[in-house]
């Protein structure tokens, strides 16, 4: 077993990505929508706020985890990560260090890498207001990372308190962010179009003071 080949020190790229067509049928869906047909279940908890210039984003998830206020592994994520990835980072909700900031953010851009979760802290917020592309995070503040490992890539880790498995779906938007796995995201995807084009017809309904409110009398006359 080598070095990369070790629990919390190794490296997978060998996985397999959640279907380009799923993820642009999910980047035209309100985050909360596909959130309520996956039972509520698969949503970040509240805290993560939105720091990059863009504020929705989809994508297969490139799963990293680094040990609180350590960043090695996340620059070779950077540095691995496909087109379209969304490296999500599971950094043990550490609020102290910061991560990432708008140098590997601007780094990560280039790569075209759609978006970059943390469960943790960023810095450099007002520049990374600027730059065309989603920053999610829990916090920020001024101090900076180390540079020595360990950490992990390619493998499960938890975010904002749900699973994510490398390539499960991932989206977001001003709400927060969202896991859909891998598997999961073809079955979700049709109730949940069927679902925003309803909810669509109740905001028509409200504005023109025609929406049945008859459920609401019918759900309590069953408690």
């Amino acid at each position: 077993m080598s070095k990369l080949e070790t629990v919390g020190l190794r490296i997978n790229t060998e996985f397999r990505r959640v279907e380009t067509s799923l993820v642009e049928r999910a980047r035209k869906l309100p985050v909360a929508v596909v959130g309520d047909v996956a039972n509520r279940l698969q949503a970040f908890t509240a805290g993560f706020n939105q720091y990059g210039g863009r504020k929705t984003f989809s994508g297969p998830a490139l799963t990293v985890r680094v040990r609180p206020g350590d960043n090695l592994l996340l620059h070779k994520a950077l540095d691995l990560a496909h087109p379209g990835d969304v490296v999500v980072v599971d950094a043990g909700g550490a609020l102290n260090t910061a991560i990432i900031g708008a140098m590997m953010v601007s780094y990560a851009k280039t790569r075209g890498i759609e978006a970059v979760i943390v469960d943790g802290a960023i810095r450099d917020v007002a520049e990374l207001a600027h730059l065309d592309i989603a920053v999610l995070a829990r916090g920020a503040t001024p101090n900076g990372p180390y540079k020595s490992g360990p950490g992990e890539i390619g493998f499960p880790i938890a975010c904002g308190q749900v699973s994510i498995a490398p390539g499960d779906l991932m989206i977001g938007d001003m709400d927060g962010g969202l896991v859909i796995p891998i598997d999961q995201a073809s079955h979700i995807m049709g109730p949940a179009e069927e679902k925003y084009l309803t909810e669509q017809a109740w905001e028509k309904q409200i504005v023109a003071g025609t929406w049945d409110r008859q459920w609401v009398d019918e759900a309590i006359s069953k408690l």
